[in-house]
This record gives C-alpha cells, structure tokens and sequence, in this order.
C-alpha cells in the first residue's frame, strides 16, 4: 500500500464514529479543484508512511477508536487494498472507504466479502459534464454509473457527495444530479474550499445564496440532501 497521510483521529470523515483517516497516493483523475495534489500528481517518496507503522498505530489504538476512514487519492488503485483492509478488519475497526467510483468491480468484491461498512462516494457532476469535471477525456463514464446503480441497490451503507465548484456546477447540471440519483438517501453538497495544494488554478467556490439554491434542486429529487460544512 502507498500510505501518504495519517489524520489520527477524525469525528468528521466516518458518520458516528471516532475515526482515524489514512491517505493513499495516486489517483486515475485529475479534478482540477483536488485539494490533495500531493497525493495526485506531485507524489514524494519521503512522505511515505510504511504498513508496520500505520498497524502499530492502530493496535495502539484499539479501544479508542472505532473505525477506520481510507481515503486518497482513489484507494481502489492500490493493487493490495483487499488484504490492507483485511488486516484493518482484524484489529476489530469499521472500514469507510472514500472512492471516486471507477472501479465497480472492486467495489463490489471488498462489499460482498463484508470489508467494508460505508462508502463516500464522489458524484463529480451530471454525466454530461462529468469528463470535464474530473478532468480526464477518455472517462469511462458506464463504470461510475454502474457503481451509483450498485450503491443504490442498498448493499452497504452509502452516501454520495458532491463538491461544488463555481467554475463547473449549475443549477441546471444539478437538477440532471438530482434525477439521475434519485432514491439515494443521503447525498451532501459541500463547497469548493481552496486547500492551497490544488491540481488547478482560478478555481472558486460559490456563495452561501448559490449553495442553498442548488440544495433546493436537488432536494426536489433526494430530500435527504443537505449542505455539509457550512
């Protein structure tokens, strides 16, 4: 596994739960609003966390902690996640995975071997302009559709996540969301903030009144939706 990052603990990123977040390098997208560059495109060997350390944190964090959130990047590149979710699995800890969507047959293999307990996953924009919002051309476009009609299905708990970027989203791309998702239960919108170890430049988030009016489209599909960090 190529470990890059290591929040030690989060009561934000795994929904009722004291979390701990680990960070994997390397992505197959390049959204230009990516706050996590590092992790992406500018990848420093010196900043790699080995497995022996991040399990040695975790046993000593048995009892303290009840889960574990494994971000990126898009963890589902990693060619051994199943057996470093495995050995997560071990000590006890819920896994939230935080994927992009591109990989649904990876997807399915870690949920029906009962790896992992939530997903976060990424819905860049309506299908129209999905290509350009996560900024690659030759995006397969049926595998992120496929993972949403599995997500859906209810085999594990899910949420979708959305965020919005004033260069990229519009009401009208939402509404395409909106009924392109409908019967999710839970699905966020939170506003592009500048991390400052972005992909792309000139990158801007909206205005609260700009939020809660794309929160109105949506909800008239996913009434679950709501604004996340504001």
């Amino acid at each position: 596994m190529k470990i890059h990052g290591l929040q030690k603990t989060t009561l934000l990123d795994y929904p009722e739960k004291v979390a701990c977040t680990v960070f994997t390098a390397g992505c197959n997208f390049r959204c230009p609003f990516c706050h996590n560059a590092s992790l992406v495109v500018d990848i420093k060997k010196e900043a790699e966390i080995t497995e022996e350390e991040f399990f040695s944190f975790l046993k000593k964090r048995q009892g303290i902690l009840d889960g574990v959130c494994i971000t990126g990047g898009e963890p589902l590149l990693q060619a051994d996640i199943e057996d470093f979710i495995g050995k997560i699995k071990e000590f006890g800890y819920a896994v939230k995975l935080d994927t992009n969507g591109s990989f649904p047959k990876k997807l399915k293999a870690l949920v029906d071997k009962g790896l992992v307990d939530y997903v976060a996953m990424d819905i860049k924009n309506c299908l129209d302009t999905y290509a350009a919002t996560a900024g690659v051309e030759a995006l397969d476009i049926e595998a992120i559709k496929e993972s949403v009609a599995y997500l859906k299905e209810g085999h594990v708990p899910y949420e979708f996540r959305t965020t919005v970027v004033k260069n990229y989203h519009t009401k009208e791309g939402f509404e395409k969301v909106g009924q392109w998702i409908q019967g999710t239960e839970k699905y966020f919108l939170q506003n592009f903030v500048d991390s400052g170890d972005l992909i792309g430049k000139n990158t801007m988030g909206c205005s609260e009144e700009e939020m809660k009016e794309f929160l109105e489209v949506v909800q008239k599909y996913v009434p679950g939706t709501k604004l996340r960090g504001m």
